[in-house]
């Protein structure tokens, strides 16, 4: 039995954050890269990762096996929803493997004669490119109005950067959220009006008590309100099936999770390029723009400081990295 797509797909989806993952079909099953480097084959709908020492060291408890007939042992993954820990398996198995030799040039091949054009398939639905006026602003400052949105979000409070801290965890469960919805298609649960979409970035809302605005060089007082968007088919019932149903196959706590509705209103916003300090620089631009335009920030009655994430913190360079910046404003 062939491998679906869709299976390869959300693997693909779970293993995003260990590198840039591509797949390609190999004698009818399929070939994952990560950056180049092949480092696991799906057969029958069963994902195989090369074994490296790194690997072993890591998951000693993985059993091993043959991916067909005729092939070397492979570690066998019997759970891929454990998106986290196949991560670190993935990175540690990768950076043990050589890179792929250099192919030798083809000879130029005599014109085909053009074939007739495949019917492609419906690409999935990306909230950044339909809805570029929240998710796509200029490096100018811009006047927005921001309507209600459902979210799936975690509250809590300290700094973001504290390795193994509370921010780290909201976004652990948010994803385990996110992707239990988003594949919801593979299973025998169907949700009304669902289509196939790519997961929206990562938002969060901060702020400080007795301070309005953000103080940077005090992120140990942040409270925040970490969240990614949902569909609009996602209703508060079906929700609560996307928790119960992540915490039945992972075996993880998702109490600290909501059904979380945020209507933001009139704002100024702007695309920030750097390190997440230097945003005061941005700040500064879209408080003068708003003020020669008769606005001033109003961070009253729970409106607050956001951002939204395009970028990979983890991939991407300080000095290259994108996020959205938007403040609430009022007439003066």
């Amino acid at each position: 039995m062939a491998s679906r797509l869709e299976f390869v797909e959300f693997v693909a989806d779970e293993l995003r954050r260990a590198g840039e993952i591509t797949y390609r079909k190999m004698f009818g099953e399929y070939g994952l890269y990560c950056d180049g480097k092949l480092f696991a084959v799906i057969c029958d709908d069963q994902l195989y990762i090369k074994i490296t020492e790194s690997g072993r060291n890591l998951c000693p408890e993985l059993s091993e096996a043959p991916p067909y007939e005729g092939a070397k042992n492979y570690f066998l993954i019997e759970d891929v929803e454990e998106g986290e820990r196949l991560t670190k398996l993935v990175e540690v198995t990768c950076k043990e493997l050589p890179m792929p030799k250099p192919k030798k040039p083809k000879a130029p091949k005599q014109p085909k004669i053009p074939k007739e054009p495949k019917i492609s398939k419906q690409p999935a639905f990306d909230f950044k490119k339909e809805y570029k006026e929240f998710y796509l602003p200029g490096k100018k400052p811009e006047l927005v109005t921001v309507p209600a949105m459902n979210f799936i979000a975690v509250r809590g409070f300290g700094d973001p950067n504290e390795e193994g801290g509370a921010y780290k965890e909201a976004i652990s469960l948010l994803y385990g959220i996110a992707f239990t919805i988003k594949m919801s298609k593979m299973g025998d649960h169907r949700i009304e009006g669902y289509f196939d979409y790519v997961v929206p970035p990562l938002e969060g809302l901060w702020w400080q008590e007795g301070i309005k605005g953000i103080d940077y060089a005090h992120k140990e007082k942040f409270q925040w309100i970490s969240m990614i968007r949902l569909p609009d088919f996602v209703t508060k019932e079906e929700f609560s099936w996307a928790v119960t149903e992540a915490e039945t196959k992972k075996g993880v706590d998702y109490s600290k999770v909501e059904f979380f509705t945020y209507e933001e209103g009139l704002c100024v916003q702007c695309m920030h390029v750097g390190p997440y300090d230097n945003e005061p620089e941005t700040i500064a631009l879209m408080d003068q723009f708003a003020k020669e335009r008769g606005y001033v920030p109003d961070f009253e009655n729970g409106r607050y400081h956001h951002e939204l994430y395009l970028s990979d913190v983890r991939r991407c360079k300080p000095e290259n990295l994108k996020t959205v910046i938007r403040h609430p404003v009022q007439k003066i």
